[in-house]
C-alpha cells in the first residue's frame, strides 16, 4: 500500500525518511560516543554532524521538491530535539564541569518552553505568529558547530578547539535566550487573554 500525506505527496518521502534516518542515529551515536576506543570522539562527531546536514537537507529537499507532509513539520523539529539533547547529556556527562551543563540546562529549558508554546499557539490557531526566526536559524547553527567541536575533542583536551566550542556554546545560549524571548514576545498577546 502507497501511503499518502496530502494530495499526490507521498508520506514517505525522501525528506521524512532523512529525518527518521536521523533519528535512528541517535542510539548509534550515544553508542559510539561511549565506547572505550581511541576513535570515539571522531566517530560520534561524525554521525552528529551527518545528523546535523540530513537536518538542512531534508527541510531543502521537502521545499524544494513540493514534499512537505504533516508528519514531516512534526517529526522535523523532534529530530533536531533528540539528537542536540542526547549530544548535551553526552557532553555534559563527558566533561563533567558546570562551564558546561549551565548552558546545556539552558537550552534544553529553551527548547521545552519553545515547544510548549508552538503546541499551545497551533491549537488556538496562531501558530504563524509563532515561525521560525532567522535568530533561531543562527541559534542552530552556532549550537550544531559547538557540539560537534566539543565532540570531536577529548574533555581533558586543553586544545584551543575546545575553547572555540565553548565559544560557540555560549554564542548559541546568547541567541537561544534572545531568540526565546522573541518568540514570548511575538505570542504575549495570546498569553495575556489566557
Amino acid at each position: 500500500m502507497y501511503l499518502k500525506a496530502s494530495g499526490s505527496v507521498p508520506l514517505w518521502n525522501i525528506p521524512n525518511v532523512l529525518t527518521v534516518f536521523r533519528v535512528l542515529l541517535i542510539p548509534v551515536f550515544v553508542i559510539i560516543y561511549c565506547l572505550p576506543v581511541s576513535w570515539a570522539n571522531s566517530i560520534s562527531c561524525l554521525i552528529f554532524t551527518l545528523a546535523a546536514l540530513t537536518d538542512w537537507l531534508d527541510g531543502f529537499l521537502a521545499r524544494k521538491l513540493k514534499q512537505t507532509t504533516r508528519l514531516g513539520a512534526f517529526l522535523d523539529p523532534v529530530a533536531d530535539k533528540l539528537i542536540v539533547v542526547a549530544a548535551l547529556i553526552l557532553l555534559v556527562y563527558g566533561y563533567a564541569t558546570l562551564w558546561l551543563a549551565l548552558p546545556a540546562l539552558i537550552i534544553v529549558i529553551r527548547e521545552i518552553v519553545i515547544s510548549a508554546l508552538r503546541e499551545w499557539m497551533a491549537e488556538i490557531g496562531k501558530i504563524t505568529s509563532v515561525a521560525v526566526s532567522y535568530i533561531g536559524k543562527i541559534k542552530t547553527a552556532a549550537q550544531m558547530a559547538s557540539i560537534a567541536v566539543l565532540l570531536f575533542f577529548e574533555p581533558k583536551s586543553s586544545d584551543h578547539w575546545v575553547l572555540l566550542g565553548y565559544g560557540l556554546m555560549y554564542l548559541s545560549v546568547a541567541l537561544t535566550i534572545w531568540s526565546m524571548a522573541l518568540y514570548l514576545k511575538a505570542a504575549w498577546p495570546e498569553l495575556k487573554k489566557t
